[in-house]
């Protein structure tokens, strides 16, 4: 006779907890909409990390007490919940991106596409740069670091859970020491690598053991909670009211709530993205979303407020909301190319309510509450993995430079065509080889460029004075990004291709002159560290050191140095194009001597007069760009930056024009 294997069971359906959802989503739809109305906003996620171990834990838990836990049944259940919004919100983004991006930002929607699928999105975007930073703001798919985190959680949590009762332990103790172990691992890291604290899931599973570790407690709460629990009633009784109430638990209950929402609201307004976070800060909304559920049903705030039929329906289409929202307020900041005005961002936030009403009814419930067929399991899996291979692909090709909205992309336009490999001649090996050939190895190199990727923008520059000159300068030219050719300076691949270079410069007398060209205010101001523990003084120090060192080595051996400064920074190129989806016809394309001149961060105050010291030369490109009040970006439609830093080949051609002179004085 055939074994009939029991469904899983759940918890008793709480309104409240959708009411704390919703509390959770639309404090995160306010803070990405209007970061200033709620600048802790961005605590919702931590407060849906305490519910979905909440319920999870509570699944798991009462499943292996009753004996009917079972990883096939679990796991299906939570693809019939996620993927099947996951994959319509990964589509249409793909979609909307395919008009709307240029290529490097189709490139990365497909990268992050492809992470989100594999629900690993926390590791990519570990590697890339901060959650606040202004860059995430053109990221369509952040959000999904978070969802990531829940991922994690979910393969490896019932899989120990399960273990730690076959081996008959307790679970409360052992889930409280992982919980403290995470906690103290992310209070600590948060000082030391924010980033890593932020997404790495070791870090961050301690919010979800806290609805963990309530689970149990509410689970076994007759058996080791009730006498306590009615002492305390009883004496708080006492204290607040004239009269003695029935020690029945609702004071008690009603004070654990009230504290749990007063945690909340101040979270919500004293937290901010500025504090290091999530850290000790993020017990406050692990607390008080722990505090809220632990009072149940009939607390005043719960029964009043939480269960509230406005906020039960927000609660129930959060998940959708969630994945919504954020995608159209990015591609909407990236297509206007600034924070999109106030109308439009209502506006996004209406469409995101209706997108996650219609999703819930017409794709959720459907599905998620329909007939368990294995057809249903199999094809949402296979369409993810297809949405997966889709993001892949993109990314893999570069952004499929063939769509229309990359050939009206007049930034698409950048020195790195010019980079060939030059071992066939200079002997010199090595990996990602970023160099250009420059003139033809017809004439005799006279000069030699080094530096990271802002010499490599440059090259365009030095071709087109070459070609003008009659081949006065025969150059070539050594650049990696992030790697500023400077003597023990940066990581060890760095090292050996500036030393490598030095060593062939040393070893070539037909080479008179070296030119130095990096990204100048990265390297001083230290916003380039090497180390995570490095600070920014000690990252600037060290590359003061090198670049003393470099060019007094340069000198000794008898070569004429030219340091290449940096040409103003912080223009926002993507600005002055129209995409073929437009939302409004606002433009911002400009920028102003006073802004380039901020973003430099004095690094000329001490470069300078250095210079000036050892009688070397140095060619400013601010002086061509720049006038007292603004600098110019654009010249007949061409624009002269790719991204607000490197030049453009307009940008470096331009430049050639106007800087001939000086570039005459430098080459005579």
């Amino acid at each position: 006779m055939k074994t009939i294997t029991p469904h899983l069971s759940h918890p008793k359906y709480r309104p409240d907890i959708d009411g704390l959802r919703a509390i959770a989503i639309l404090s995160v739809l306010t803070y990405h909409a209007f970061p200033l109305w709620l600048p802790g906003g961005f605590i919702g996620v931590d407060i849906f990390f305490v519910i979905s171990g909440f319920l999870i834990s509570t699944i798991i838990f009462e499943n292996l007490e009753q004996g009917r836990f079972n990883f096939k049944e679990f796991y299906f259940r939570r693809i019939r919940r996620i993927f099947p919004a996951l994959i319509l919100v990964l589509f249409t983004t793909y979609a909307i991106g395919w008009f709307a991006l240029f290529a490097d930002e189709y490139k990365q929607l497909g990268n992050h596409i492809a992470a989100g699928a594999g629900f690993i999105s926390n590791f990519i975007l570990w590697n890339e740069v901060g959650y606040f930073d202004n860059s995430a703001e053109t990221k369509p798919l952040l959000h999904l670091w978070s969802l990531g985190i829940e991922e994690q959680f979910y393969l490896i949590w019932p899989l120990l859970a399960w273990i730690i009762w076959k081996s008959k332990f307790n679970l409360l103790p052992i889930t409280l020491l992982i919980f403290t172990g995470s906690l103290l691992l992310n209070i600590n890291l948060t000082t030391q690598d924010p980033t890593s604290a932020f997404y790495l899931p070791q870090s961050r599973f301690w919010e979800l053991l806290g609805g963990s570790l309530l689970a149990w407690i509410t689970i076994h709460k007759n058996s080791i909670c009730s006498v306590i629990e009615i002492k305390i009633d009883k004496l708080l009784g006492l204290v607040i009211y004239k009269q003695p109430s029935a020690a029945d638990g609702k004071t008690l209950a009603d004070i654990l709530s009230f504290t749990g929402i007063a945690l909340l609201a101040y979270g919500f307004y004293e937290i901010h993205k500025d504090l290091n976070f999530p850290g000790k800060w993020a017990m406050i909304p692990v607390i008080g979303a722990v505090l809220l559920i632990s009072s149940g049903t009939d607390a005043w705030v719960n029964r009043t407020l939480l269960s509230n039929r406005i906020l039960v329906w927000f609660g129930l289409i959060s998940f959708p909301l969630y994945l919504w929202h954020w995608p159209l307020l990015s591609l909407a900041r990236i297509i206007e190319s600034e924070i999109p005005s106030i109308t439009i961002r209502l506006s996004i936030i209406a469409i995101s309510i209706i997108l996650a009403w219609l999703t819930y009814q017409w794709v959720e419930k459907p599905i998620r509450f329909g007939k368990n067929h294995k057809s249903t399991i199999i094809a949402l899996i296979l369409s993810m993995t297809i949405m997966g291979y889709i993001g892949y692909n993109t990314y893999s090709r570069n952004g499929l430079t063939f769509r229309m909205a990359e050939k009206i992309n007049p930034l698409n336009n950048f020195a790195s065509s010019y980079r060939e490999s030059c071992e066939q001649f200079t002997k010199i090996p090595f990996e990602d080889d970023w160099c250009n050939k420059g003139t033809s190895l017809e004439h005799t190199i006279n000069t030699v460029m080094i530096g990271d990727s802002f010499a490599n923008a440059y090259t365009p520059m030095l071709t087109a004075y070459s070609k003008n000159t009659h081949y006065k300068l025969s150059y070539i030219q050594f650049a990696r990004g992030q790697c500023p050719a400077l003597l023990d300076y940066g990581p060890e691949y760095c090292r050996e291709m500036t030393n490598k270079v030095f060593e062939y410069i040393k070893s070539s007398p037909n080479i008179k002159t070296v030119i130095l060209a990096n990204a100048w205010p990265d390297y001083y101001n230290g916003k380039v560290g090497f180390h995570s523990l490095v600070t920014y003084e000690e990252s600037a120090q060290s590359f003061k050191s090198s670049f003393e060192k470099t060019l007094n080595a340069y000198r000794s051996i008898g070569k004429k140095l030219v340091v290449m400064l940096s040409p103003p920074l912080g223009s926002n190129p993507k600005s002055c194009i129209t995409r073929e989806i437009q939302i409004s016809d606002k433009k911002t394309c400009s920028l102003s001597t006073e802004a380039a001149r901020s973003n430099d961060g004095n690094y000329r105050d001490y470069m300078l007069p250095l210079l000036n010291s050892l009688a070397i030369q140095a060619f400013d490109p601010f002086k061509y760009f720049c006038n007292d009040t603004e600098c110019k970006i654009t010249d007949h439609e061409k624009i002269f930056s790719i991204d607000g830093k490197h030049l453009s080949v307009f940008g470096s051609e331009y430049l050639e024009s106007k800087g001939k002179n000086d570039l005459d004085a430098i080459f005579k």
